[in-house]
């Protein structure tokens, strides 16, 4: 599968966000990719202050405009994430990916909140206006199983592996790490994440545009089960595309076969529902 990654300025008005949209589900029409990723708050400007101000409930504008272009140009939209009304009351930083058909197929609402304070560097606090999400999320697609968590997310070991273990091939992660994080962590993050659990990343960011308060790292790439890097972008608005093939992860886990090794008789993951029972071991 060919896979483009659109790495664009998010605009401060909902109008040319998806006008952004739309220009780059042309860009994947020439370039012959089967899926579209789109960064981490494509239509809003990150800031915990926005996320409410810019929230729409599941179906809304920016739904049905990403639903429609998903349709339209019949490719695998993972639409970045966007601030949702929950129909609780609550606001979720959410992820859609919809197939070439315009159907929702996969929605992650983001699990780990960004609420970080780096001594002489970054202070950011989602918790302030948004709400954290309760499910890791696997889907299938024609090409394979997929995982989709979002920025901070990729930071849990726990949340990755368990989406290896429910057979996700490729994890889509819309994202935005800033200029503390990005420098010291996000290559490194990704190849460690891609290596240990052995299966392909691919991570969207927004370009940096130093008139926004946030300050986005930029730098989408995509990273191969061997912890190898594909290709990566500088900081620069632009795209990016890569052809993988899922059916790489087998032999790497039979060649190295680090799932296969772990010590179950000693140690397990678990995964519960929202209520605290357990529904899966590992």
């Amino acid at each position: 599968m060919k896979i483009l990654q659109a790495q664009i300025t998010v605009p401060h008005r909902k109008e040319e966000a998806l006008q952004e949209a739309e220009r780059a589900c042309e860009q994947a029409a020439r370039q012959g990719a089967q899926l579209l990723m789109f960064p981490e708050m494509f239509c809003c400007p990150y800031e915990a202050k926005n996320f409410p101000l810019y929230a729409e409930e599941e179906g809304g504008t920016i739904w049905r405009c990403c639903s429609r272009l998903a349709e339209s140009y019949r490719i695998y939209l993972s639409a970045g994430s966007m601030p949702e009304q929950g129909s609780d009351g609550r606001i979720y930083n959410t992820a859609y990916v919809f197939d070439p058909w315009g159907r929702q197929i996969a929605k992650h609402r983001k699990m780990h909140l960004f609420d970080i304070n780096v001594k002489g560097g970054q202070s950011f606090r989602e918790s302030d206006t948004l709400t954290a999400g309760n499910q890791a999320t696997v889907f299938d697609t024609e090409f394979g199983p997929m995982g989709l968590c979002i920025c901070y997310d990729l930071r849990f070991p726990e949340l990755v592996r368990l989406m290896a273990l429910e057979g996700a091939r490729l994890i889509l992660v819309p994202a935005a790490f800033n200029m503390t994080t990005g420098p010291a962590h996000w290559e490194l993050t990704f190849r460690a994440q891609a290596m240990f659990n052995q299966c392909f990343l691919a991570g969207t960011a927004p370009a940096r545009d130093l008139s926004a308060s946030y300050h986005s790292w930029g730098h989408s790439i995509v990273v191969n089960p061997w912890g190898e890097v594909i290709c990566q972008m500088k900081e620069e608005a632009g795209y990016q595309t890569a052809e993988l093939d899922l059916a790489d992860v087998e032999p790497v886990r039979e060649q190295l076969p680090l799932l296969r090794h772990r010590r179950t008789d000693l140690y397990s993951l678990k995964k519960r529902g929202t209520h605290g029972t357990e529904k899966i071991g590992f």
